[in-house]
């Protein structure tokens, strides 16, 4: 029997302070289960963090950037740090950035200037983007086209199967954690079974949105497999196969070296 593909956690917020108290002690018990985890920024702190982790232990790779939540803190020079942090051979992608209009904790104005700056960055240095987007799919389509980066990811995708092909025609790729195992989850699980298999992969969001039966509980990334096993189950294959493909696609997407 050929043994289980590595996993790949292609989004996690291991800086997160929910791990402060066991970061070390979990890091050995992820590495121990053979999963490689991109870790993404939300601020100019947690993203120097997201590298430190990568520098330190060789399954962790870093994105770095200014979530939408964090685009009002944006001090003027925080382009030429993340230009800095950037070009580390460990980070991979310029994220988490995007938009975010269910919250709204930062003006939506000052949150499409960080996204396009940010973009522009991303383009600059030839990185992928990762974006979080919540009720906010025509505005961040219309900023990427603009902007000209034509690889990166929507992770924790919530939209819909028609709301997907304009991105996929950008070269995007779609990630799907926890959400994906929920009950009422249905209408998910179809975007996920129409998607094309080679752009799709797997995240925890950790410590958020701890997949059926942790519901409620701090995530990590040893709780991939369940995501992995509730997509199993919607394409119809095996787990082993899931986990070879989204690799695979983590692979493509971000240059991993595993």
């Amino acid at each position: 029997m050929n043994p289980v593909p590595v996993l790949v956690d292609a989004h996690a917020h291991l800086d997160d302070e929910a791990f402060d108290g066991d970061r070390s002690e979990l890091l050995r018990q992820i590495q121990k289960a053979g999963i490689i985890v991109v870790n993404a920024g939300s601020d100019l702190e947690s993203s120097r963090f997201s590298l430190e982790l990568a520098r330190n232990w060789d399954f962790v790779y870093a994105c770095v950037g200014v979530h939408p939540h964090e685009a009002k803190k944006a001090h003027p020079g925080y382009i030429g740090e993340l230009t800095e942090l950037a070009r580390d051979p460990k980070v991979v992608a310029i994220g988490e950035i995007g938009l975010d209009y269910h919250y709204d904790f930062s003006p939506r104005e000052v949150q499409k200037e960080v996204f396009e700056k940010q973009l522009l960055l991303a383009k600059d240095l030839g990185l992928p983007v990762v974006v979080h987007c919540r009720e906010a799919l025509s505005d961040v389509l219309e900023i990427l086209k603009k902007s000209g980066v034509k690889k990166g990811l929507l992770h924790c995708y919530t939209g819909t199967l028609n709301e997907a092909r304009d991105f996929l025609d950008l070269g995007f790729y779609f990630s799907f954690g926890g959400m994906l195992t929920f009950k009422k989850a249905e209408d998910l699980r179809k975007v996920a079974k129409g998607l094309p298999k080679e752009r799709v992969l797997v995240e925890t969001d950790c410590p958020y949105l701890s997949p059926e039966p942790f519901r409620g509980r701090r995530n990590d990334p040893t709780r991939l497999v369940y995501v992995v096993r509730s997509l199993a189950g919607i394409w119809g294959i095996s787990e082993e196969e899931v986990a070879e493909i989204t690799r695979n696609n983590a692979i493509e997407l971000f240059g991993l070296e595993c």
